[in-house]
């Protein structure tokens, strides 16, 4: 392979030796940035911040994204229901949301590397911003359709969202920190949950009958919507992030349409071991239907369910820090950590879960939807409260573990963002398929038993069908010359990965 020359925005080196061409590690010699506001470091109170094109803060920018938009709409369903007492309209809209999602984001690869990274995310927030303004009109107006349609619409809205999300957080952070970069996005995010789910809870903290929340709540988590669609555009293009260690992202130098149809396909032939780990993404949203209806929705009284959803969620980030850390532990090598996570998460999976089948034997379907019931709906102060909501805490937790995993086990296998992205894409069509097969599940009255049962097979069953990639695909160290083999159109942006560059030389290999 040839080098070419880089115009102005490209950085120069200055290394002692080729051993640092290992992506992750810090440089000897002094890292050149180009001369752009992009790259201009802020000390503040002693602490050198990173720069504004640094994977760092491009991160922080996309959690916050996440934070105002996919965080509102999980306290928005964390609650049960949407935040009703009939629960026919939530059902009907995320059944809609998913299948839409499942077509848009198996694609979203695709349309995500063409469009770019902050249009996808911009796009996505606007569909979640119409999402929660039609739970606002249902509150007035029972207007089902409207629900269903704003359903739909966030499903092709967020299968962008998620795969521009997704390629960033794989694709930018160096290999020996990917673990710790999906566990600071998922607990950024999950934070907005938190938030949120404490909106709802300070509006109705008086409220111990009843089932509907109040127009505010759905105000709140609106305006925090329409935010974070805004936010989305103080990112920079990926081919301008420049890492610690002078690397820069994997990117399509000019992709089109047809590049990005053909790559998808691609991307099969060169890794069709991606199959094994569908039944993984297929799991991954099959137990929200069951959590925030069947559970949170069908058990406990509305004030509860706020409650609960800020604990849920808080165990998402407690799930994320403990998971995203430890597979990143330094000095233990990366195959290892691949099989320890995987015994260490079949572990949670079967604790949890079976604690769970202990408790779903409580109560069923008829009893939670029988409206004379209403007033029956546990509440904190009842007896025998402490039990369920153990239980859902570490629901949470399980949640975030498992989400978390995925994600580094995709990471692990490539550094190619254009590939990551189309794994991205294929992660949350799948699971959103998921998703809309359990929420019709739910609309057409299937037993909380048989639920509970689906759930935990799925999750066991998945895992044994994604061990062999697991042990075999999963690599110390993934090469540079097998990450750009992908296509023969991709420029490999990883200098002095790719070139230890002379003082005031600016090459890359391609």
């Amino acid at each position: 392979m040839a080098s070419t020359d880089l115009d102005d925005k490209r950085m120069s080196h200055e290394v002692n030796s080729p051993e640092h061409s290992v992506q992750g590690t810090e440089p000897t010699g002094t890292l050149e940035l180009p001369n752009s506001w992009k790259y201009k470091r802020l000390r503040l109170f002693g602490f050198q911040f990173p720069w504004y094109a640094s994977p760092p803060v491009q991160l922080v920018i996309v959690s916050f994204v996440c934070f105002m938009c996919p965080g509102m709409f999980n306290a928005l369903n964390g609650m049960g229901g949407g935040g009703q007492l009939d629960s026919t309209a939530n059902s009907k809209a995320n059944t809609a949301l998913y299948s839409t999602f499942a077509v848009v984001g198996f694609f979203a690869g695709t349309f995500t590397n063409k469009l770019g990274i902050r249009t996808a995310l911009s796009f996505g927030g606007v569909g979640y911003s119409i999402y929660v303004a039609s739970y606002l009109c249902y509150n007035h107006t029972q207007n089902i359709g409207f629900t269903t349609f704003a359903g739909a619409l966030l499903g092709v809205c967020a299968g962008l969202l998620w795969c521009a999300q997704g390629a960033i957080m794989m694709s930018y952070p160096p290999e020996a920190s990917k673990g710790r970069y999906i566990s600071w996005f998922w607990m950024i995010f999950n934070l907005g949950a938190v938030i949120g789910s404490l909106i709802p809870l300070g509006q109705n903290i008086h409220k111990e009958s009843g089932g509907v929340v109040s127009d505010g709540t759905y105000v709140g988590f609106l305006i925090l919507t329409i935010i974070g669609a805004v936010l989305s555009w103080t990112l920079v293009d990926a081919n301008a992030v420049i890492r610690h260690d002078g690397s820069k992202v994997i990117v399509m130098k000019h992709p089109s349409w047809k590049s990005e149809i053909l790559g998808l396909f691609e991307t099969f032939k060169t890794d069709p071991y991606i199959i094994a780990l569908f039944p993984m993404f297929l799991a991954s949203n099959w137990f929200y239907a069951y959590h925030f209806t069947e559970i949170n929705g069908a058990y406990f009284n509305v004030r509860t369910r706020a409650l609960n959803g800020v604990v849920y969620y808080t165990m998402q980030i407690v799930g994320a820090y403990v998971f995203g850390f430890a597979l990143d532990i330094k000095g233990i090598r990366r195959t290892v950590r691949a099989k320890v996570a995987w015994a260490a998460l079949f572990a949670v999976i079967m604790i949890v879960w079976g604690c769970g089948y202990k408790f779903q034997k409580t109560y069923t379907r008829a009893w939670a939807t029988d409206k004379a019931n209403v007033d029956l709906k546990k509440d904190w102060t009842d007896d025998g409260f402490a039990g369920p909501f153990v239980l859902y805490m570490f629901y949470g937790f399980s949640d975030a573990a498992w989400q978390t995993c995925v994600y580094w086990y995709m990471g692990s296998l490539t550094n190619n963002g254009r590939k990551l992205a189309n794994f991205a894409g294929f992660y949350k069509g799948i699971q959103s398929a998921g998703g809309a097969i359990t929420w019709a599940m739910d609309d057409g009255g299937i037993s909380y038993t048989s639920m509970f049962a689906s759930n935990w097979a799925l999750l066991a069953g998945s895992l044994l069908v994604a061990l062999p990639v697991i042990l075999w695909k999963v690599e110390d160290t993934v090469s540079i010359e097998k990450d750009i083999a992908f296509t023969d159109e991709t420029i490999a942006e990883v200098a002095p990965k790719a070139h230890v560059a002379a003082p005031g030389e600016l090459s890359e290999k391609v």
